[in-house]
């Protein structure tokens, strides 16, 4: 019996890739000459990745208040390789993807700012082929996840209802947000439980 589910949406970092922040932050140490737990203050506990995140700037006048922060005029190639090497892809997720693009949809749905999706090609190659160029990052909604507006607007570029899609994150309170917006929601704890939750909804 075909699946009621039209659309995947899947998050990206721990869910298709290990996301390993604190390599991220030993490489901009390297760069910077500053102290991970500094750059950590200024950037990320400051509340400048979620405004980022959030839609707030563009791609240089995010990477102009990145150098800013970071004390260090941080060049657009250096930012991608600093980010680039605390990402590994996991090959099971990415081969559940192929499977269920032969009976729905399929997207990314990232919390992340305009340069991310601009560089996604060299932060992980190979993911907008296989997801046929649909990678979102939240910024592009001007809001974030678990907002449910956002969900509903992932939607609405596939023109299918929220009750048509289902989505997974490794973080809890963003499938609650795609719950509370109408969509099937799995927390992400291994590929296992992922491939057991899309064959119950007959997407494997």
């Amino acid at each position: 019996m075909p699946s009621a589910i039209r659309l995947a949406i899947f998050d990206m970092d721990d869910v298709l890739c290990h996301y390993d922040r604190d390599r991220r932050l030993a490489a901009l140490a390297r760069l910077s000459g500053r102290r991970v737990d500094e750059i950590l203050a200024a950037i990320w506990e400051s509340g400048f990745e979620d405004e980022a995140d959030a839609g707030a700037m563009d791609a240089e006048t995010y990477l102009a208040g990145f150098g800013e922060r970071l004390g260090y005029p941080i060049t657009r190639d250096e930012w991608v390789e600093a980010r680039r090497v605390g990402m590994v892809p996991f090959p099971d997720s990415l081969a559940l993807v192929d499977r269920v693009k032969e009976s729905a949809m399929v997207a990314v749905l990232t919390n992340n700012g305009f340069l991310t999706g601009e560089e996604i090609d060299r932060l992980f190659p190979g993911l907008r082929q296989l997801f046929d160029g649909q990678v979102f990052v939240s910024a592009r909604f001007g809001t974030k996840k678990p907002d449910p507006e956002i969900y509903r607007r992932v939607c609405a570029e596939f023109g299918v209802a929220p009750e048509e899609a289902f989505f997974t994150d490794d973080k809890p309170w963003n499938v609650e947000g795609a719950v509370k917006a109408g969509l099937e929601g799995h927390v992400f704890d291994g590929a296992e439980g992922l491939r057991r939750a899309l064959a119950r909804l007959g997407l494997v």
